[in-house]
């Protein structure tokens, strides 16, 4: 094996196995709207339905044709993210571990949009009563995956650069 295949698959795989279980869990455990205090004035647990992407953009009822948009910009990512993996180099596992989150988050918040046209999202922090938009553990591997890659392409990329790789 050239690249560290393992290196993008077990951690997304992770990711959407933690991301699922979760997810059933909440809408098991917390009914719609809900709000469950875990750390006060810090953290709730809620169960909303999120139909549009991150904070709500889209987020509408009265169409469908948002949700086939959505489902396929996120196979465009996805079919992205392999490509990029396919051509980095063997040694860039930095940016292997970044793609991986990103791809693991991806995939998890695709499963809702196929299954139910509509994102579960759970954790609902805030400080007294400013609320950062609720969010699930896909979304936070797509942040985190995101954050990682920014760091690798603005500072370790361009360390390889300057040693002649």
């Amino acid at each position: 094996m050239k690249k560290a295949h393992w290196l993008l698959l077990l951690p997304a795989g992770i990711i959407i196995v933690l991301d699922q279980v979760s997810k059933t869990w909440v809408t098991h455990g917390i009914d719609p709207y809900e709000t469950v205090p875990l750390i006060s004035g810090f953290l709730n647990l809620v169960q909303v339905r999120n139909r549009g992407m991150a904070f709500g953009i889209l987020n509408r009822t009265d169409t469908d044709l948002h949700s086939y948009i959505l489902i396929a910009a996120t196979l465009m990512a996805i079919v992205l993210i392999l490509f990029w993996f396919k051509r980095l180099e063997d040694e860039a596992h930095s940016a292997v571990i970044g793609l991986s989150l990103v791809l693991g988050g991806a995939i998890g918040n695709l499963i809702d949009r196929i299954r139910s046209q509509e994102v579960i999202d759970f954790l609902d922090f805030h400080i007294g009563s400013y609320h950062w938009p609720a969010f699930n553990l896909a979304d936070s591997a797509i942040t985190v995956g995101t954050l990682w890659l920014a760091i690798y392409l603005l500072f370790l990329g361009q360390a390889s650069t300057k040693s002649g790789k």
